[in-house]
């Protein structure tokens, strides 16, 4: 044999094998061309009575009737997605136990069908969401039409998969579906979840929505206002359960602290008096949209920090974030400086006060 012959080009798959054991495919222009099928046979397979369907520009679905949930979602990715080329003389092939997933290049979903997927109780069914929204790079020359809501972002983020589809981050979905609520209570309820599900903190909602520019909308505002109570209220809760679950001493629980006869020092989530260790909830949520605002917040922290820390007093902050997904790890931390206290010059004799 004549090692220099070149190799015959790969043939197209056949495209009985796109759709066998009746498994309802949604492929692309391109993808189609590499299994041999042109634009104009594709057109011609849509035609009245035909056995295809155009979901939207460039994208099929190779039987008739109407569109499954996950259809019109692996649609409106293919639609928003970068096509990737393929492997030249390779057709694209489906998987041996299943039909051909695409990779998706710069798109995700987001809004409403994210938090869907995300698993939110409080967001519609898919089947009944008219529109699918799906986030892309600012620059991408595309238009909204169809089921597809092109939303743009000037910097993705990283998708999250949720049953097989990328999807926006639970924030950032949050922030392009209250985009176009108008109803409170809806926004509300959203939000609520988020917190009360342990998808997100609060502070991660609000910097989107600042991003967004949405806390300008009184009902955002107001939606924020409980958000922020309840996310507190669910930190304070899990602070708890860190000291009884991890046995540590029993603090004194949300007091403010004052120099006898002098000023106020602050107020702390829990504080030990005879090792004078403090812990407080980091719970910075600027409401401004703007760096300086946290800027201001962080140097509200530190300087009470400072001023405490002069005093003889040990101040641990503990993020909620950190609370929810390292509670032993922040339990150590706490014990630590506890145990530390006996090295330490003793503190300035403070006025503990109820806060």
């Amino acid at each position: 044999m004549n090692h220099n012959t070149p190799l015959p080009p790969a043939s197209p798959r056949p495209l009985r094998h796109l759709s066998h054991d009746g498994r309802r495919r949604v492929l692309t222009a391109a993808q189609l061309r590499s299994h041999g099928v042109s634009a104009a046979e594709a057109t011609e397979q849509c035609r009245p009575g035909g056995p295809w369907q155009q979901l939207l520009p460039g994208v099929f679905m190779l039987h008739q009737g109407p569109p499954t949930s996950e259809e019109r979602l692996h649609a409106v990715l293919l639609y928003a997605a970068r096509e990737l080329p393929e492997p030249a003389g390779v057709p694209a092939q489906p998987d041996a136990d299943g039909p051909h997933r695409p990779a998706y290049q710069d798109a995700m979903i987001t809004g409403l069908a994210a938090l869907t997927l995300h698993g939110f109780g409080s967001a519609p069914a898919l089947s009944s969401l008219e529109r699918i929204d799906v986030l892309v790079p600012r620059m991408r020359r595309l238009r909204s039409t169809g089921c597809a809501h092109v939303v743009r972002t000037g910097s993705l983020p990283a998708p999250e998969q949720a049953t097989g589809v990328p999807v926006a981050p639970v924030p950032r979905a949050l922030a392009d579906a209250v985009a176009g609520l108008t109803d409170a209570g809806a926004v509300r309820r959203l939000l609520s979840e988020a917190v009360r599900g342990g998808h997100c903190e609060p502070a991660a909602v609000v910097r989107e929505l600042n991003h967004a520019k949405l806390l300008g909308r009184p009902h955002v505002v107001d939606a924020v206002d409980s958000l922020l109570a309840e996310g507190r209220a669910i930190a304070e809760d899990r602070l708890y359960r860190m000291v009884v679950e991890y046995g540590l001493p029993d603090p004194v629980w949300n007091v403010d602290l004052r120099l006898p006869g002098g000023p106020h020092l602050g107020g702390l989530d829990a504080y030990w008096p005879e090792q004078a260790v403090a812990v407080e909830l980091d719970t910075r949520a600027p409401r401004q949209g703007h760096r300086q605002d946290e800027d201001a917040l962080w140097s509200e922290y530190a300087r009470k920090r400072e001023h405490l820390e002069r005093l003889g007093i040990t101040v641990v902050y503990i993020t909620p974030k950190k609370l929810r997904d390292a509670m032993e790890q922040q339990a150590t931390v706490v014990r630590t400086a506890l145990m530390a206290s006996g090295d330490r010059d003793p503190a300035a004799y403070v006025v503990v006060l109820p806060r």
